[in-house]
């Protein structure tokens, strides 16, 4: 769940998402498999990242003014769920970017670069992160 602050239309209110992503990782060269990478590697440590801290919970936020944010945080935290906390609204975009920072943290010691996260919103909503 997230909402976007400020937002002009129905997103300023409170919602959820089926959320996907796509991260691509380059590779000096392919390893002795022919892969880049495992992908059950990026599974384990990315996807079990994105379980602990996305997922059945709140992106929101940080210094949202809505008055149920203290609420839905209190009311996370007695079901044993977190909130994840964003210094900037949680849109696709940022999500991209912030899933982009924690993948390149979790793969940096298997060799591999992230190039790009996709973060789909909907079926065909997306944004993209891409490395500089």
């Amino acid at each position: 769940m997230h909402r976007i602050p400020r937002h002009e239309s129905k997103c300023a209110a409170f919602h959820g998402h089926r959320y996907a992503a796509e991260i691509t990782c380059l590779a000096e060269a392919l390893d002795d498999r022919g892969r880049v990478v495992d992908f059950g590697v990026v599974k384990a440590l990315v996807g079990g990242w994105i379980d602990t801290n996305w997922d059945h919970t709140a992106i929101l936020m940080k210094g949202d003014p809505d008055p149920a944010i203290q609420l839905l945080a209190a009311s996370n935290a007695a079901h044993g769920r977190p909130v994840y906390w964003m210094e900037r609204p949680p849109t696709a975009e940022t999500i991209a970017e912030e899933l982009a920072t924690v993948a390149m943290r979790l793969l940096a010691d298997t060799g591999v670069t992230v190039v790009s996260v996709r973060v789909w919103e909907t079926p065909n909503g997306s944004a993209e992160w891409t490395a500089r």
